[in-house]
This record gives C-alpha cells, structure tokens and sequence, in this order.
C-alpha cells in the first residue's frame, strides 16, 4: 500500500476529527492500524483530539482540598529516604561487600542453644564435582576463590549434611522464624 497525498491528507483530516487508528485504517481501507499510527508519527502529528471536544481542550484541574489539622498539630521530622540504586546502575564492589556483611549480620542464629559445627569445605571447582560430592556454592562466584563445599553428600542429596539442613528447613520453621 502506497501512502499518496490524497491517502495522506485524509489521514491528517481524520486524525484532527478525533478518530481512533482503527476507524482511520477502516475509512482509508486497505491498511492496518499500525500502519496509520506509524504514519501519525512520521508525520508528526500532534495527539489526537478528543471526540467531542476542541483539540487544545484540557481536563480541567481540580482545586486542592486542604484537610483540617488538630489545634496541637507539631511538625515531625521526616526521616531520610534511601536513594534507591537505578537499575542497571555500575556500582563498586566495596558497596557490594559492605551489603553483603550487613545482610550476614541480619541471619537468624539458631535458637536451639546448640553450636553450630561448620564442616571443612573441600573446595572444588565446578569441573571436580561428582554425584557424591556437596554442590553448596561458597563466596563471590566473581572473586578466583569461588569453590563448592565438594563435601561427601548422603543418597543422591546435592548438598551435605550440614547444608541440606540449610536448604531445606520445614514449612512450620520458616513461619516460625517470621
């Protein structure tokens, strides 16, 4: 489908009428909405009008409401608020050390009142492990000392003892800790 002058003014004069893509596209025939709201942007054009209503009508702004305060109203402090850090955003790997500590300090610690006995970790690579091996994941996987436990994993469990009680923690546990 060619777009002549004729096509092309007619699209100017609808879209100034207020007519959606769709309606444009059935009177103009033979083309798709998408291609008369592509056309529309090529051009230029600017919004549609609204049916009904002059173009350059706006919706008209309410006035602002102001709610009555008590009499012993004070002004409290509003706390700071954290930028939040952009999507996409390059950030350094001391932010992302600091991050991490703070999360560890926020672990639960065990309230059985039992130590906690932390298995030696064999420190494997990903191309030692084996079906009997631990496949717990330790440190940054960025940093060169990145390994998995490699510890010796009961039946056909990925992960040792120790971090299959890591891994899998009861349903009444999890709400308990909540």
């Amino acid at each position: 489908m060619n777009w002549t002058d004729e096509r092309v003014e007619k699209l100017k004069k609808l879209w100034s009428e207020g007519l959606s893509a769709s309606q444009i596209a059935a009177q103009l025939g033979g083309v798709s909405r998408n291609a008369v709201i592509g056309k529309v942007h090529r051009l230029n054009l600017p919004g549609r009008a609204k049916a009904g209503g002059t173009p350059s009508a706006a919706r008209p702004k309410r006035p602002a409401v102001a709610t009555p305060r008590p009499s012993n109203f004070a002004a409290r402090p509003v706390p700071a608020r954290v930028a939040a850090r952009p999507a996409g955003a390059i950030v350094a790997k001391e932010d992302i050390d600091a991050d991490f500590d703070a999360q560890i300090e926020q672990l639960p610690v065990p309230a059985n009142g039992n130590k906690v006995v932390v298995p030696m970790s064999r420190k494997l690579e990903l191309t030692q492990l084996t079906e009997r091996t631990c496949k717990w994941p330790i440190g940054d996987p960025l940093n060169d000392d990145f390994h998995f436990c490699g510890n010796e994993s009961p039946d056909n469990s990925p992960y040792c003892t120790y971090h299959q009680r890591l891994a899998y923690q009861p349903s009444a546990e999890r709400r308990r800790m909540r």
